[in-house]
């Protein structure tokens, strides 16, 4: 019986010397990996020459890019999480020569401040004409938004009327009604980023982070990883999550001005995945007199594969419906 017992014990023992040697393992491989990411993401921002300009609003500093075109003003707003939203509208902003495009980057996205909190629909659009403003663009501007740029968009067109002449949707959300409550932003993303876990994950399976197809430079493609791994799970990022469903809700309580020209592009494989998908964008568009809704083959990402499809119609529709 004693031996038994001496027996048992020693095994507790071994086994709880082999799992602290685990931990202590897992806590220094943890360890390296965080200052591995510290340290890439260092010499990255110190060899990476950064895009567009630096515009100080009332909440802190937003990244804008400008391609320096003379034509009607195109403001592209990206979709949510977006790393680098100046590169990834690259391919559609190369078809866009004869327009003066501007990208937006707001707080969390590209090169603007990313720990600016209190993401809700007015906070965004509020900050968007801020910068528009100190831009000085004087001129009403078509809005494009992908994703939930477009839900943004939406908003915009209702909260300054005079100052939108148009809006275009890549692929957008529709704004639905449903509840006021914010979630609670989640933090573990932003945990992962900076224990490198999520690098470690991107540096395996690099297409997690990269678009399919052609279309990007070897530059281009560089900077988006490394920007995705920068900017991953941020607090901006996490706190616009949480006000997304709220956000959707504010945005849905004013449709779509019936005098507004909207064209909305669709994804053929959002299409295919979400039934509701086209008839949502259908009855979001049936008060508005000069509308046109286009469907594209490709992801959600329609800009990655479709960018010249994308150029094409949106400057026929601007031809038509704006400067035309």
């Amino acid at each position: 019986m004693t031996s038994t017992t001496n027996a048992r014990g020693r095994s507790g023992k071994r086994i709880l010397r082999i799992g602290g040697i685990v931990v202590v393992a897992l806590a220094a491989l943890t360890g390296i990996s965080a200052a591995t990411h510290a340290s890439t993401t260092a010499s990255e921002k110190s060899t990476i020459t950064p895009y567009g300009q630096k515009i100080t609003i009332s909440s802190g500093e937003i990244n804008v890019y400008r391609n320096g075109g003379s034509g009607q003003t195109m403001v592209l707003l990206s979709g949510f999480g977006t790393a680098a939203p100046a590169i990834d509208f690259a391919p559609l902003i190369r078809e866009l020569d004869d327009f003066d495009v501007i990208v937006v980057e707001g707080f969390g996205y590209g090169y603007s401040d990313t720990d600016v909190a209190d993401r809700t629909i007015e906070n965004i659009t509020g900050e968007l004409h801020e910068v528009l403003t100190r831009l000085e663009v004087d001129d009403q501007v078509v809005l494009v938004g992908h994703s939930a740029g477009g839900l943004y968009a939406h908003y915009y067109s209702n909260a300054y009327p005079d100052e939108v002449a148009a809006v275009i949707g890549i692929d957008p959300m529709v704004a639905k009604a449903g509840s006021l409550e914010v979630g609670t932003p989640s933090t573990a993303e932003g945990v992962q980023n900076t224990l490198g876990l999520f690098r470690l994950a991107t540096t395996i399976v690099p297409d997690l982070i990269q678009p399919p197809g052609t279309a990007y430079t070897p530059g281009e493609r560089q900077q988006t990883a490394a920007m995705t791994n920068w900017n991953y799970g941020n607090v901006s990022i996490s706190d616009e999550w949480s006000h997304l469903g709220a956000n959707s809700t504010k945005a849905a309580a004013a449709p779509f001005a019936a005098a507004l020209p909207v064209l909305e592009v669709l994804s053929s494989e959002s299409i295919a995945t979400i039934p509701e998908w086209r008839s949502s964008h259908e009855a979001e568009l049936a008060g508005v007199t000069t509308h046109r809704l286009e469907v594209l083959d490709g992801s959600h990402y329609l800009h990655w594969t479709q960018a010249s499809a994308l150029g094409r119609i949106m400057a026929d529709f601007i031809a038509t419906h704006v400067t035309g």
